[in-house]
């Protein structure tokens, strides 16, 4: 079976080239085949979740919705619904869940590494690294708040709009848009400076 011809197998394929790549750079550095390191894990899982949300986010912003309003003023086109009817719910159902995935992963990061109080304090608890905690508290911050505006802001308006959720009519309908347009934009905003602070905890702020 070709797995380039399901997601699924596009995941298993890629997990276990990693799996080999890493085996194969433990043995030439003199590690152990198998040198499992925990934190190491969950930062990849972390980043690559992350890298999920975010891309289906800019999608969502920069590609999807100006696609929907050009095929909506677009009289003689195929206009708007099959991107609503055929590729809006799953690329929801990925990012919604790996918004969810990202959090977790990077607030276990953070547990282990005992940065988590830190990083939600700005650095400022009791034995908290400031030259750290700031820079990654912001980031976590931002990121929380579009985790939250995810799952309960677009969340439940998306489903009004797909027919998922009972609407109160075209009123509520067209504010459940309204609501989604601007949210998705502002998570959009808030995605650039959590990314430069998420970075900046270990590299340095950028600007």
């Amino acid at each position: 079976m070709n797995p380039l011809h399901s997601i699924k197998g596009v995941w298993i394929a890629g997990l276990l080239l990693s799996a080999l790549l890493a085996m194969i750079v433990h043995l030439f550095s003199g590690d152990g085949l198998l040198d499992f390191d925990e934190l190491a894990l969950v930062r990849w899982a972390h980043i690559l979740a992350g890298i999920l949300w975010v891309g289906l986010l800019y999608y969502f912003n920069f590609v999807q919705m100006p696609a929907i309003a050009a095929a909506t003023a677009d009289p003689g086109g195929p206009g708007p619904a099959a991107i609503g009817k055929y590729i809006l719910p799953r690329a929801l159902l990925w990012f919604r869940w790996a918004a969810l995935a990202t959090w977790l992963t990077g607030a276990w990061y953070l547990a282990r590494t005992d940065q988590l109080l830190a990083a939600f304090t700005l650095g400022l608890s009791r034995g908290g690294d400031t030259a750290y905690g700031l820079p990654m508290g912001i980031g976590v911050w931002l990121g929380t708040i579009l985790l939250i505006n995810v799952w309960f802001v677009l969340w439940p308006n998306q489903k009004k709009v797909m027919g998922l959720a009972k609407s109160e009519g075209e009123a509520d309908l067209a504010r459940a848009k309204r609501t989604i347009a601007t949210v998705a934009r502002i998570n959009a905003v808030l995605s650039i400076p959590m990314l430069m602070f998420m970075v900046a905890a270990g590299h340095g702020v950028a600007l």
